[in-house]
């Protein structure tokens, strides 16, 4: 009934741009679309085929002929291709469709029918389709200047192997444009993320002869080493240094010692300094005290990459050595010193000690910079600044216009559409695309605003969210920090002595409310539960009829929820940081993180070994900082709610061992 009474303004729209025939025909339509996703996701393509028909002329027949055609694609015909770019021309499928094309395309090596389709492709986003571009202007001899900048940029930033940037960049080194160590760290880096094909891949253009050695180096990399004793040549150190960054992935302090005892001396510079960043970065993420003297034996942190560098500031931090935090920060590239991240804390490695008044006015400008409500270090900064955090004043109320505008646009149409009727995929990507990629540039604040609040008005809070936080000059609190079912998240919280902004902070990176929100390790519901700490929470809290299907029930998932965070942060004392990554990581994990020094709270969330927990943590806390504006109308610190984070002291609770 509550789908229905959402899809009614939607089916109105319809109404206005198909034959009446079509609209009324849409319910039948929907079962169709949503068994030929089916069919698309198995790869049925007789299905697809006669299911297509029935398809056409419902709002989201361009997912349909997409599937179908997608399904074929390696059989097609390119003037198949081209009547379908045609008959949905300026929709998402016809750019995406276009996209799977020039790569198909790339892969063929036809480069005519890609220098002819590639000016057309809209999104202009994926790093494949532009190294195959690229390569083609260098096989024409128009490729610009910095072709391989440009290459070698898209081409290590590719996590997992590929045709086109692998291609481009062999061309390339043949032509002299990459370097031999351009192609050796493309191995290093795949080697690290443990990608043994794109490893593999680069090896081959620098070094073929070497394939059956890089093979024993990723089987087993301690025996590689312990079975060599010298490393003459390019290609033998780096095989080495391959070898130690495979072992340092499992057993850093392993890989220190081969390198400190016995292989350091046969490494150029720039190799050892590659592979103490590796060894110190593993360190770091072990929270090991080792770390800093690892990285403590790199003679030029330039050698190291951005990641190493990140992991050497966080170590640094957890040690207090501020003299290193800013140096380092300096050694990263100008695309990394311009994350918030960084720059707050070059402010703060700046004002540490006895800072001179030069020191107060870069540091201070660097602060001003990033000051704001957007994110956690954007707070941090401002209440270095001495001001504390409240909401913005609200934009110019949009115009009806501009809402019209909004509702009008197929894009937008399509996307809600496509999520209300359970494909959520589908029309996440097609809403992102009209709002970002559709136009050069994206869409303007002034309509970023409108398509958010059309978003909002159907209760589709995660597009509302997520498109209103890309406006860039106004900031409108009311999307970007909605407050749906109000009364059942306040009223539960306040009865079991929880902050209504800290679970409306959580919830909104959870879920972005989505109540049916399933993650891929099987969380539910608003507040992403896992089955098993349903079932432990509702016995804990005397909720005996609970049944696993209950889950996804608003109140009931609000009700496990609430009290599962109250019981964690009951467990650390109160520690909002450190309640919310045991939300997310389990409790153990905290538990043991928290050993250690005992550290500032945003210092300790730096330096959280997996990325999506420290991630987590500090959006939960910047969240909840600016709800709790919202809901008090009082100005917050985000300081006051991290404090610090150190081992258990004897005057806590002992540990709730039982807690999931």
């Amino acid at each position: 009934m509550h789908l229905l009474k959402i899809l009614t303004p939607l089916l109105a729209c319809a109404l206005m741009t198909t034959p009446m025939a079509s609209a009324l025909a849409q319910p039948r339509g929907d079962q169709v679309l949503l068994d030929m996703q089916q069919a698309f996701r198995k790869g049925d393509r007789k299905k697809l085929e006669q299911l297509l028909p029935s398809a056409r002329g419902h709002v989201l027949e361009p997912w349909a002929a997409y599937w179908e055609l997608k399904a074929r694609l390696g059989e097609a015909s390119a003037s198949e291709v081209q009547s379908f770019l045609q008959r949905y021309a300026g929709t998402y499928q016809e750019d995406r469709l276009r996209n799977d094309w020039l790569l198909l395309l790339g892969q063929r090596r036809d480069w005519a029918q890609f220098s002819e389709m590639h000016p057309q492709y809209r999104m202009q986003d994926d790093r494949e389709v532009r190294c195959y571009a690229l390569l083609i202007d260098e096989i024409k001899g128009t490729a610009p200047d910095q072709v391989g900048d440009e290459v070698r940029s898209a081409w290590h930033a590719q996590r997992d192997a590929d045709d086109g940037c692998t291609h481009a960049a062999s061309q390339l080194y043949v032509d002299k444009k990459l370097s031999a160590l351009d192609v050796w760290r493309k191995a290093r880096l795949a080697v690290e993320a443990n990608r043994p094909r794109a490893a593999r891949n680069a090896v081959e253009i620098v070094a073929p002869e070497s394939l059956e050695n890089l093979r024993d180096i990723l089987d087993a990399p301690a025996k590689y080493l312990r079975g060599h004793t010298t490393a003459r040549g390019k290609v033998r150190q780096e095989l080495v240094l391959l070898a130690l960054i495979k072992l340092a992935a499992t057993d850093a302090d392993g890989a220190a010692a081969q390198l400190d005892g016995k292989w350091g001396v046969h490494l150029s510079a720039e190799e050892r300094n590659w592979a103490w960043g590796v060894i110190g970065k593993a360190a770091a993420q072990k929270l090991s005290p080792d770390a800093m003297a690892h990285f403590g034996n790199v003679s030029r942190d330039t050698d190291l990459n951005d990641d190493h560098l990140a992991w050497k500031v966080r170590a640094a931090l957890r040690n207090g050595q501020w003299k290193v935090v800013r140096t380092t920060v300096d050694a990263m590239s100008d695309v990394a010193r311009q994350d918030s991240t960084w720059v707050y804390w070059k402010a703060r490695a700046l004002l540490a000690g006895r800072p001179s008044e030069a020191d107060r006015t870069a540091a201070r400008q660097l602060l001003q910079g990033i000051a704001g409500t957007r994110g956690f270090y954007e707070q941090l900064a401002l209440e270095e600044l001495g001001h504390k955090v409240v909401a913005p004043p609200a934009p110019a109320p949009l115009s009806a216009e501009e809402k019209a505008a909004a509702r009008a646009n197929p894009g937008l149409n399509r996307g809600l559409q496509a999520i209300l009727l359970g494909l959520r995929s589908e029309g996440v990507r097609e809403w992102n695309y009209t709002t970002n990629l559709h136009q050069n540039g994206g869409m303007s604040d002034r309509e970023l605003l409108a398509a958010a609040d059309f978003a909002c008005g159907q209760q589709v809070w995660d597009r509302c969210i997520n498109t209103s936080e890309r406006t860039r000059e106004v900031i409108d609190m009311a999307q970007r920090f909605p407050m749906p079912f109000r009364d059942a998240v306040v009223e539960r919280s306040r009865a079991i002595g929880l902050d209504p902004a800290y679970v409306y902070g959580l919830i909104r990176q959870e879920s972005r409310f989505i109540m049916d929100a399933r993650s891929h390790v099987g969380a539910s519901g608003l507040m992403q539960v896992m089955p098993a700490t349903a079932r432990w929470t509702a016995r804990k809290i005397g909720l005996t009829d609970f049944r696993p299907e209950h889950i996804t029930q608003r109140d009931t998932n609000i009700t496990i929820g609430t009290a599962y965070l109250k019981l964690a942060l009951d467990d650390f004392a109160g520690s909002m940081p450190l309640a919310a990554a045991a939300y997310n990581a389990g409790p153990g994990r905290p538990r043991n993180w928290r050993n250690g020094p005992v550290l500032d709270a945003a210092i300790w969330a730096e330096n959280v070994p997996f990325a999506e927990t420290r991630d987590y943590v500090k959006k939960v806390l910047a969240n909840t900082t600016n709800y709790a504006a919202l809901i008090t109308g009082q100005p917050q610190s985000l300081k006051s709610r991290l404090g610090t984070v150190g081992p258990r002291e004897g005057a806590e609770p002992e540990v709730n061992k039982d807690l999931p």
